[in-house]
C-alpha cells in the first residue's frame, strides 16, 4: 500500500501515486476512482430519507484515488493531469469497476474523465 505522499519510482522517472487506503497501483495511464457516497451524490434528502438506487441513474462520478504515472507518446512521458482528492466527472461507459476488501473502486483512463468538479 502506498501513503498519499509516498511516490514510488519506476523506469524513466515516472511515479505512481495512490492514497493510503487504496490497495490498487494503476498503471499506464489509468486512474482509480472511488464512487461517491450517497450523501456525497445527494442521494439522501435533508431529512435523512435516502433514494433508492433503483430511482437514481448509475453514478459516474467519484474522487480520485489513484493514479498511474502517465502514458508514453513517442517515447516521452506525458504527466497526468488529474491528482489523488480531485473530484471527478467520468463517461458512463468503457471503465472498469472492482471490488477490493469490500471496497468498490472505478478504473477509468485518464482520458475518459469528461471534468473535474470544482470545490
Amino acid at each position: 500500500m502506498y501513503m498519499a505522499t509516498k511516490k514510488k519510482t519506476l523506469n524513466k522517472g515516472s511515479s505512481v501515486r495512490s492514497s493510503a487506503e487504496v490497495p490498487l497501483r494503476p498503471l499506464a495511464d489509468r486512474v482509480v476512482v472511488r464512487p461517491l457516497t450517497d450523501e456525497e451524490r445527494g442521494m439522501k434528502t435533508a431529512s435523512g430519507i435516502i433514494i433508492p438506487d433503483t430511482a437514481a441513474e448509475k453514478a459516474s462520478e467519484g474522487v480520485v484515488a489513484a493514479v498511474g504515472p502517465g502514458k508514453y507518446d513517442n517515447g516521452v512521458l506525458v504527466p497526468m493531469t488529474v491528482s489523488i482528492g480531485d473530484r471527478v466527472v467520468f463517461g458512463k461507459y468503457g471503465h472498469e469497476e472492482v471490488k477490493v476488501a469490500g471496497t468498490e473502486y472505478t478504473i477509468v483512463r485518464e482520458s475518459d474523465i469528461l471534468a473535474v468538479i470544482s470545490k
